[in-house]
């Protein structure tokens, strides 16, 4: 018997995506299938549900919801074997989109059910793992803006760069990736692992989930003009047209950020302000087995 732990965070997205047990249960053949399902109540929740899950010897733990309650469920997977599995009911859903999985309920679980496995990179900035993306520029000063909007919508997102673009300031980093060593003031700073970044929108699109390598983008303080072309470029997914745009690849980078005390980060689109201004980041090369469509990534 399979036994498969849902963890539904029900505020994902719009708030109204009315999955339920007795949905789910009846994608599953009782003789097959153990199911339980719990519902998240307040942040971080989606961690401890997921320890639980491993605690309880799930063979599947499932996150339904974002990018951020898949980053607290696989977190807590990494190292113990346990498949994560997704069912997309953010906004966003960037790395579910990575993964060949649609938004569709139904289509989702079916994927799920059918049970084909591959596994990806994971992440590691400061001993805080990510899946999808990571960014200490521009990138987190507009998830800050986006999550005090309250709205999860495009139209909000674009509102939040807008707003984010306005009042940031960039400042001095200095970054080691291999052997080079990169003194800049950036704009944007953003550490991949997927192609996507969520909305369909991406500033990696050769990135790949099992390759063992970080995409990194670096631009530098760039003007107003070159900031609407960035967005527009981004929103028209022609983002490699960029001319000013650094691109690198690596196993790993140190960025070191001196004359910082305190620093705002975005982890898979959440928000995370760090008492930090050294941030090391690498790569747990094919770490955490997930459910997908297919196993081609």
């Amino acid at each position: 018997m399979i036994f498969i732990y849902f963890i539904i965070n029900p505020i994902s997205g719009k708030g109204t995506h009315g999955l339920t047990t007795d949905y789910i249960n009846s994608f599953f053949a009782c003789g097959q299938y153990m199911i339980e399902t719990h519902f998240t109540k307040y942040k971080n929740h989606a961690e401890e549900l997921s320890r639980e899950a491993v605690i309880l010897n799930a063979d599947v733990v499932v996150a339904c919801g974002g990018d951020g309650t898949i980053n607290e469920v696989a977190s807590a997977l990494i190292g113990t074997g346990k498949k994560l599995g997704i069912i997309p009911l953010g906004s966003g859903n960037g790395l579910a989109s990575n993964l060949g999985i649609p938004q569709n309920i139904e289509k989702a679980l079916k994927i799920l059910r059918a049970g084909t496995a591959t596994l990806i990179d994971v992440g590691i900035l400061n001993k805080q793992y990510f899946f999808s993306n990571a960014g200490v520029g521009i990138d987190a000063a507009i998830i800050s803006h986006y999550q005090k909007r309250g709205k999860r919508t495009l139209l909000a997102y674009i509102i939040s760069s807008l707003s984010a673009n306005i009042k940031y300031k960039a400042t001095t980093a200095i970054l080691t990736i291999g052997n080079e060593k990169i003194k800049s003031k950036p704009f944007m700073l953003f550490i991949s692992n997927s192609n996507e970044m969520g909305y369909k929108m991406s500033l990696t699109p050769n990135a790949k989930l099992n390759d063992g390598l970080l995409d990194i983008v670096l631009i530098p303080e760039i003007s107003v003009f070159n900031k609407i072309m960035l967005g527009y470029l981004v929103l028209c997914k022609k983002i490699m047209r960029f001319k000013k745009a650094q691109r690198f690849v690596a196993e790993k980078l140190v960025i070191e950020l001196p004359e910082k005390i305190f620093t705002d980060i975005q982890l898979d689109g959440e928000h995370h302000s760090t008492r930090a201004n050294i941030f090391e980041i690498s790569l747990l090369p094919q770490a955490l087995p997930v459910i997908v469509k297919s196993k081609k990534i």
